[in-house]
C-alpha cells in the first residue's frame, strides 16, 4: 500500500502564500469570470483533469473554466488572427490556449500574446526560469514570460515485452529489428504531430551536425542534415506495416493496432500513456516503455493568453493554479493524468517533495531518471519541412 498524506496536512502543505496586493487585485478582478481554455480534446484523461481544474477554481476563487476542445491548436490561433483583422482588440473569444512551439512562435511574431505575465504569478517561484531552461525556451524560441508551463512531455516508444525481450534502442537497431520482424512496426502519418516527432527523433540521431537543427532550416542545411535520414528511411520503409504504403492516422489508432496484436511497438509523447492505457484495457498488460539510448525529444507544454482575451485575469489565475505544487502532484498521479511536473524539485519544501514521493507507481510507468537525457526540439521550421519532404518522397 502506498503512503498517503492526510487531507488536513495537504491543506497545510499547499496553503497559498500571502498574496501581494497586485495579485489580490487580479484575484478580485477574476472573480465571476469564465475562462475559455482552448485545448486539444483528444485525450480523455486531460479533459477530465481540466474539468477538475474548473471544479477547484470555481470553489476557491469563483473562476470557471470551460474547455474548448480542439483537434488542432491552429484553430484557436486562426480565431485570434481573425479577431485582430476585424479590429476586435478587446473581448476576444479565446482566453487561454494550450499552445505548441510553432503556434507560439507565430503568435509571438504577430503580437497576438498578452504578457509578459509569468513572473507575476505567485507560483512561478517554483519554476526554474533561468535563460535556457526548459521553462524559458519553446522550440528554441525564448518564452520571455509570454506563456506559462504546466506539464512535461517526452517522446517514448511503447513495446510488448511478451513479444520483445530487449527493444531496439537506436534508429539503426530499429531498422534491423523491423527487417527481422516485417510488418510489426509502423508510425503515424507525419501530417500528425506524433508521426512528425518520430521523424525528428530519427533526424536528431542521424544528422551529421545537430547544431544546425537549433537554427531556422535553410535549404542547404536541410538537405545536408536530412540526407542520412532519408537513406535510413528508404531501408526501413519496405519492412513497415503494409510495406510503408499506408499509415495510421494518429497515435491512438496505432495504439489500437498494438492492442489488437497487429504491431509490437507504438509511440507517444506521454511517458504515462502506456500505464494509463493498460488500466483502461487499451494496451496489453505486458506493455512497457523505452527511449532511445541517447535520450528522446522532450518539451514543456505551455499555456498562453491572447492579447485580446476577454477574461485575462481569470486566465492568469488558471495559469497560476496549474503551477501550485498540490496541483502538479495531483496531475502527476498515474491514476489522474501521469504527466511529470514542471516544477523545480529543489525549490519545493520537504512536505511538497514528500507528496510527489508518495504518488503510486506502476510497472509500465517509467521513473523520470529512466527516460535519460531530454533532447531539445529542433527549430519549429524543421517540422513542417520534414513532413512536407516526407510526403513528397513517399506519397503518390
Amino acid at each position: 500500500m502506498r503512503p498517503t498524506i492526510p487531507a488536513i496536512l495537504l491543506t497545510t502543505i499547499f496553503a497559498l502564500p500571502a498574496l501581494a496586493d497586485d495579485w489580490q487585485d487580479t484575484l478580485d478582478a477574476a472573480r465571476g469570470q469564465t475562462v475559455y481554455w482552448n485545448a486539444w480534446g483528444g485525450d480523455e484523461r486531460t479533459n477530465a483533469f481540466i474539468s477538475w481544474v474548473n471544479e477547484e477554481l470555481s470553489r476557491r476563487h469563483d473562476v470557471s473554466v470551460r474547455q474548448v476542445k480542439l483537434t488542432d491548436t491552429a484553430e484557436a490561433v486562426t480565431r485570434v488572427i481573425s479577431e485582430k483583422a476585424a479590429g476586435k482588440d478587446r473581448g476576444g473569444s479565446v482566453d487561454l490556449i494550450w499552445i505548441n512551439g510553432p503556434n507560439f512562435l507565430a503568435m509571438k511574431e504577430q503580437g497576438l500574446l498578452h504578457g509578459p505575465f509569468v513572473a507575476d504569478l505567485p507560483n512561478a517561484r517554483y519554476l526554474d526560469l533561468s535563460p535556457g531552461s526548459a521553462s524559458s525556451v519553446d522550440f528554441t524560441v525564448p518564452v520571455e514570460g509570454m506563456e506559462s508551463p504546466w506539464r512535461l512531455a517526452r517522446f517514448v516508444f511503447n513495446y510488448d515485452s511478451a513479444r520483445i525481450g530487449e527493444p531496439p534502442r537506436t534508429m539503426a537497431a530499429l531498422g534491423d529489428w523491423a527487417k527481422a520482424n516485417p510488418g510489426r512496426f509502423t508510425h503515424p502519418d507525419p501530417s500528425n504531430f506524433i508521426g512528425a516527432t518520430f521523424l525528428k527523433q530519427a533526424l536528431i540521431e542521424l544528422a551529421p551536425d545537430k547544431a544546425v537543427l537549433q537554427e531556422p532550416a535553410s535549404d542547404a542545411d536541410f538537405d545536408a542534415a536530412t540526407a542520412p535520414l532519408w537513406e535510413w528511411y528508404d531501408a526501413l520503409r519496405p519492412h513497415l506495416w503494409r510495406q510503408g504504403e499506408a499509415f495510421p492516422e494518429n497515435e491512438f489508432i496505432q495504439q489500437q493496432m498494438m492492442n489488437d496484436g497487429v504491431l509490437d511497438i507504438s509511440m507517444s509523447f506521454d511517458p504515462a500513456s502506456a500505464a494509463a492505457a493498460i488500466r483502461q484495457g487499451l494496451l496489453p498488460d505486458s506493455t512497457r516503455v523505452f527511449v532511445p539510448e541517447g535520450g528522446s525529444i522532450g518539451n514543456v507544454s505551455f499555456v498562453a493568453i491572447p492579447y485580446n482575451a476577454a477574461n485575462r485575469q481569470g486566465a492568469e489565475v488558471v495559469a497560476n493554479f496549474l503551477l501550485a505544487p498540490h496541483v502538479q502532484a495531483h496531475m502527476q498521479n498515474i491514476e489522474v493524468l501521469g504527466s511529470f511536473s514542471v516544477l523545480d524539485p529543489s525549490r519545493l519544501h520537504a512536505e511538497a517533495q514528500a507528496a510527489f514521493e508518495a504518488l503510486p507507481s506502476d510497472p509500465a510507468l517509467p521513473a523520470l531518471e529512466d527516460l535519460g537525457p531530454t533532447l531539445l526540439e529542433p527549430h519549429a521550421s524543421w517540422m513542417d519541412r520534414l513532413s512536407e519532404e516526407w510526403a513528397r518522397r513517399y506519397t503518390r
